[in-house]
């Protein structure tokens, strides 16, 4: 499992000073697994992303969760729609009218982070999209995932991907 790099734990030290608590990279999972819900129930239900929110934190406990990023990726990828739809299409053989809702609040949610979170490694927005794929989507969904955000990462992340595959 790949994780951001600002989160790596140093074997070496006898008992990090944050023992027991969740790593940052823990609480964005978190965060990208409710932000997944929350996706999934703006495109099916078209509520507002502040009633939508207002839901998510009354009824989940966030004290795991990176509330931040969970709002960032909520309100990110409705206002960056249209910009993600478009790096989206050219990458699959089917309409984005034509997938499951659930994969494409994954597929949404990945892009929006490949287009907006540079910050966050394309191998792990990848990785996270293919976790996301496999806790909420159909049997073999995150392997449509997989193949659709390994065509995007190289549109979006030229640069990134290159030095990588070096």
């Amino acid at each position: 499992m790949i994780s951001d790099e600002s989160d790596r734990f140093n074997p070496r030290d006898p008992k990090p000073a944050d023992a027991g608590k969740p790593s940052k990279s823990m609480k964005r999972r978190e965060a990208r697994k409710l932000a997944t819900q929350a996706l999934y129930q703006w495109h099916m239900a078209s509520h507002s992303l502040n009633e939508i929110e207002a839901q998510f934190r009354v009824d989940n406990d966030f004290t795991d969760v990176d509330g931040a990023y969970f709002r960032e990726i909520l309100h990110g990828v409705p206002a960056s729609k249209t910009e993600i739809d478009a790096v989206l299409k050219p990458c699959m053989d089917l309409a984005l009218e034509e997938l499951d809702p659930v994969e494409l609040a994954v597929l949404r949610l990945s892009t929006w982070e490949l287009l907006k979170r540079v910050d966050v490694p394309y191998r792990v927005v990848i990785n996270e999209g293919i976790e996301l794929a496999k806790v909420f989507g159909s049997t073999d969904g995150h392997k449509f995932v997989n193949g659709v955000l390994d065509k995007v990462a190289p549109n979006v992340r030229a640069a990134e991907v290159k030095a990588f595959k070096r």
